[in-house]
């Protein structure tokens, strides 16, 4: 079936405020083509390469091992599925931290190599020379605040956000900065509902919650976590929509169970090449 939505850009992005009647945001995380393909399919707006690869892809137990490359790599995949959705590559720990000169490089790479429509990046006042960097170089940046999994050593742990009123009074302020720096949104992870309704209320941009309530203008959730194949308990606010973690399981189990017998492969399912007819004698 052809598809005939509008490709989706950040500044298109930028306009979807639910308050003036916009539907709201899904964004999905993407590894690979195939998760690439079948999220566009569903019709989701957003295709965010996030660097929770390290964690459901690598097998970490946190984002801190997650390289450029690595992002570069599962981002070209993504991309390569040719989406309607706008593709957003997450600058990874280390990437923006160094230099504005390597902040920018590595965002170019995502843009150039891997022709990602966008890039995220973690903080708030902190990063605003960041951000402003890479939209001098003409690179559209979507900003990230609450639970910033890349500072998870030095908020000690995954921690709800934004609780008390001072925390709460610092993420109001970073977030107003980060839309006046000029990031066509921003993602809200992990704080009160009240607060991130608060946030969506005072922005122009949109606000894309995970772990934030109801009140935002977009949801996110891991590929992995929505499907069901992530294994083990999940964070109370993920929601499962499917379990093919144990229906893969069970699928290849099946599998294995008829190699084991000799019901695979039937004579059906085999390239079977006529041997010659032997020769009297021979």
């Amino acid at each position: 079936m052809s598809d005939h939505r509008k490709p989706v850009t950040a500044p298109l992005v930028s306009q979807r405020k639910v308050r003036d009647g916009a539907e709201p945001l899904v964004m999905v995380t993407a590894y690979d083509f195939h998760s690439a393909r079948l999220a566009d399919e569903a019709g989701v707006d957003l295709l965010l390469v996030g660097d929770s690869l390290g964690m459901v892809v690598q097998g970490g137990d946190d984002t801190l091992e997650v390289t450029i490359d690595d992002v570069v790599y599962h981002a070209r995949s993504v991309a390569r599925a040719r989406p309607k959705a706008l593709v957003v590559a997450d600058l990874p720990w280390l990437s923006y931290h160094v230099s504005l000169e390597e902040t920018v490089r590595n965002a170019g790479r995502c843009v150039r190599e891997a022709r990602a429509g966008a890039v995220k990046l973690e903080g708030g006042a902190k990063r605003l020379s960041a951000v402003r960097a890479l939209l001098d170089a003409e690179i559209p940046v979507m900003g990230h605040l609450g639970l910033t999994p890349q500072s998870v050593n030095a908020l000690g742990g995954f921690k709800v956000q934004g609780r008390s009123d001072d925390a709460a009074k610092r993420l109001l302020e970073d977030a107003h900065r980060l839309e006046e720096e000029g990031v066509f949104a921003l993602v809200l992870e992990c704080v009160p509902a009240d607060l991130a309704a608060q946030v969506t209320a005072e922005l122009k941009i949109p606000t894309i919650g995970i772990g934030a309530g109801a009140g935002t203008d977009g949801q996110v959730l891991v590929w992995h976590d929505l499907l069901g194949l992530t294994p083990g308990p999940l964070p109370r606010f993920v929601r499962r929509y499917e379990t093919l973690g144990d229906r893969a399981v069970d699928a290849i189990r099946r599998y294995a169970a008829d190699v084991k017998s000799g019901a695979f492969p039937s004579d059906a399912e085999s390239y079977a090449v006529p041997r010659p007819a032997r020769v009297k004698g021979a």
